[in-house]
């Protein structure tokens, strides 16, 4: 893609498991080492990338050139998604099609500006925006999020299975709300269980990136707009998604040369 270098997919087989929040603290992670980086939140029903970086309901882009809009500014990264587009209070009932023809125009035309990382929010399962993302642009790797409980491996393995069917390749895992930690009497329980995410990653020779607490500072921050990564540089929060951007960064690097190919198998 024009203006881009590396394209990573953030993904979870399912919702709720803190995927956008990652995302966009990832991207801010990426930024404050140097690199650029841009954001495309690819939920077309649940955009909520807006919100968390701070954007202001109602922004839309400005045109730019060659029937192509130019990306929205915030916390020093590129963003764009569906909610500078619509009226984000209005539900979007739209059929199959329709999203994947949202999902392709905002993908190939937002003048990205010379960005070195190109994080797209995923949205939740194994359907047809995951589809036309690994058929339409080259795919540095894929970041899978999940949490401890067996039920989310369930779904975070279909999402592995996922991008191996289309060649792209999975940097890691990260482990979100691993460890509730009490922020008040600083007790700490593992309320969703262990050794998910180490499960996983040995099983698909893959790494774990990092693993995130559940506390309440991560949820307030993303919600007011403000993520951990920039409101509190110095904290463990933020030291962690420092250490999931750099091993990315390393396991892009890596593996730069090989885009990926489609190839189904039964």
């Amino acid at each position: 893609m024009d203006g881009v270098k590396h394209i990573i997919a953030v993904a979870s087989g399912k919702g709720g498991v803190g995927k956008s929040t990652v995302t966009v603290n990832l991207a801010l992670a990426l930024a404050a080492q140097g690199y650029r980086v841009g954001v495309l939140d690819a939920d077309i029903y649940g955009p909520s990338q807006a919100q968390m970086l701070g954007v202001k309901e109602g922004t839309r882009p400005q045109a730019a050139s060659n029937d192509k809009f130019l990306p929205l500014q915030a916390h020093g990264i590129q963003a764009m998604s569906m909610a500078f587009m619509v009226n984000t209070r209005e539900p979007m009932v739209w059929r199959g099609p329709m999203v994947v023809g949202a999902f392709q125009q905002m993908l190939t035309q937002t003048q990205w500006d010379n960005l070195d990382f190109l994080l797209i929010d995923m949205p939740p399962g194994t359907g047809d925006i995951q589809l036309t993302l690994a058929q339409k642009v080259p795919v540095a790797g894929a970041v899978i999020v999940t949490t401890p409980q067996d039920i989310a491996l369930l779904d975070a393995r279909k999402g592995i299975e996922m991008f191996r069917k289309v060649n792209v390749p999975v940097l890691g895992v990260v482990e979100n709300m691993s460890l509730y930690h009490c922020e008040k009497c600083g007790h700490e329980a593992a309320i969703f269980g262990t050794g998910g995410g180490d499960n996983i990653a040995q099983e698909y020779d893959t790494q774990v990136l990092g693993r995130l607490p559940l506390t309440l500072s991560i949820r307030e921050l993303t919600d007011s707009g403000r993520p951990s990564v920039v409101s509190e540089p110095d904290g463990a929060v933020s030291q962690t998604f420092a250490t999931i951007a750099q091993k990315v960064a390393e396991a892009v690097s890596a593996n730069q040369g090989d885009g990926p190919t489609i190839s189904f198998s039964e």
